[in-house]
């Protein structure tokens, strides 16, 4: 499996990202990023306006995956928010589709999954995947995820959602 590190995006990167400015969000970011993360503006409108309304979340939210030793970006990870009440992170990532089916989806999840449970505010992972997204089903396969309900997505519709137990849950 390759290896993925996360690169987080500031407001300024983001904001670069918004007005197609490769270049200048590069810059702002620290390292060179791709067109896959301009095409994914609708996206960084969304995470500007989350970090505006709550800074913490920038601590989640709006990560560029970067592919280890290449140090090539191969997408974008991160949750969409900090903890909820009960602890809950859900978890959201997308690859560049030049580059899918290589491992990326499934090393950048793993990654996720680290992340949130080296948190001790994390209790859960949750993960919302349209019954017809075979391959984010088969990505969450082997993770630990149980499917424990259905909800309606503005965007995507009717979606499957899974719940994943922090390891270290069961002590709490």
């Amino acid at each position: 499996m390759p290896s993925i590190r996360f690169l987080k995006l500031s407001p300024a990167a983001l904001a670069a990202l918004v007005d197609g400015d490769l270049d200048a969000a590069s810059t702002a970011a620290g390292h060179p990023l791709t067109p896959y993360l301009v095409d994914e503006n609708w996206l960084w409108r969304i995470r500007l306006d989350d970090i505006a309304g709550n800074p913490q979340a920038a601590d989640w939210i709006a990560r560029a995956a970067i592919a280890e030793p290449d140090g090539i970006v191969v997408g974008h990870g991160g949750f969409h928010g900090p903890p909820d009440a009960d602890g809950v992170v859900e978890v959201a990532y997308s690859v560049d589709p030049a580059l899918r089916r290589r491992g990326y989806a499934r090393a950048m999840l793993g990654e996720l999954l680290r992340r949130a449970d080296e948190d001790p505010a994390v209790t859960a992972v949750r993960a919302s995947i349209r019954p017809d997204n075979v391959g984010s089903r088969a990505t969450i396969a082997g993770f630990g995820f149980k499917k424990v309900g259905e909800q309606w997505d503005q965007e995507d519709g009717l979606e499957d959602v899974y719940i994943r137990s922090s390891p270290t849950t069961s002590g709490r």
